[in-house]
């Protein structure tokens, strides 16, 4: 990880980092609000890297982050990418707008962690294709805006199937 961050020229936390990455290590569930451009994604996705362990190929993701847009799964899984430069960790994202197929031949090849938009999450688990039993960490990215244009019940429905 620190090589990552050196990589990515991450060379001090953000306010929001250094409140958010202590606590996501220690297991603390928590809530973070900052503005655009503070490094919340940084936030997550370091304690979410931190915690994966090496899987076999196939294996089901240990977590989820779903995100309202397919813009914004892009982003999220490319730093995620950046930030696990070097490890053989595997994040998928997974959106509507896309052919379903291709997203599908990912998830078989096995993911660490999925990046999502809720519709295309509830489609793959109703295809039996994404079992979220085995997640640890789930992330609700920009949360308001999700409740906003109305996901609150598919949050709901995909936080049913992980586990407490």
């Amino acid at each position: 990880m620190l090589a990552s961050l050196d990589k990515a020229a991450y060379t001090d936390p953000t306010p929001v980092q250094a409140g958010i990455i202590p606590r996501a290590l220690a297991g603390v569930d928590v809530l973070g609000q900052a503005r655009t451009g503070t490094g919340k994604t940084a936030a997550f996705a370091i304690p979410i890297l931190e915690q994966v362990q090496n899987s076999k190929k196939g294996a089901p993701p240990q977590a989820i982050v779903l995100v309202p847009t397919r813009e914004l799964a892009v982003q999220v899984r490319d730093e995620f990418d950046k930030l696990a430069h070097g490890r053989r960790i595997h994040c998928v994202p997974v959106y509507g707008g896309k052919p379903i197929r291709g997203q599908i031949a990912k998830l078989e090849r096995g993911a660490d962690v999925i990046v999502g938009t809720p519709g295309r999450v509830l489609d793959l688990i109703g295809r039996g294709i994404l079992d979220l039993r085995t997640v640890r960490t789930v992330v609700l990215d920009e949360a308001d805006r999700m409740l906003d244009i109305g996901f609150r019940p598919d949050i709901e429905k995909i936080l049913r199937r992980c586990p407490q």
